[in-house]
């Protein structure tokens, strides 16, 4: 059983990048890490640390992460409703902004568990149908 709880960003950041990047069948399948910053420092105002995408001909970004020093903040800025909703279903803080924007907090690796469901509700939203159009 697991006794310490990981609440810095930064890790729990790895820990997410770490579950988006080795799946290779399912639901996660299409989804990826692009634009990495290795060297990124928490900060109170939030470090970018990398961008979460969906794999394709052209790879769509989805969100953005920023590393904090207690928690890891990613940033949604399409299917907007679709992660409210996934989010708020998976008891994450949620947070809508001005631009459109809509904010996920995840305070511990634990959550991360959480927040794949929210991300891959936001990539289902926007994969083409049959026709080719999301």
């Amino acid at each position: 059983m697991v006794t310490e709880r990981v609440t810095d960003g930064r890790r729990i950041a790895e820990l997410l990048a770490s579950e988006l990047t080795a799946r290779t069948d399912g639901q996660l399948s299409d989804l990826g890490v692009a634009d990495a910053d290795s060297d990124a420092e928490a900060s109170a105002a939030g470090t970018f640390a990398y961008a979460v995408t969906v794999d394709g001909d052209e790879p769509i970004r989805l969100a953005e992460a920023f590393v904090h020093p207690d928690r890891l903040r990613l940033e949604f800025r399409a299917e907007l409703e679709t992660v409210s909703s996934a989010a708020a279903a998976a008891d994450l803080r949620v947070r809508p902004k001005d631009g459109p924007l809509v904010l996920v907090f995840v305070s511990d690796g634990a959550g991360i568990k959480r927040a794949l469901p929210v991300i891959a509700a936001a990539a289902s939203a926007l994969a083409p149908t049959e026709d080719g159009k999301p």
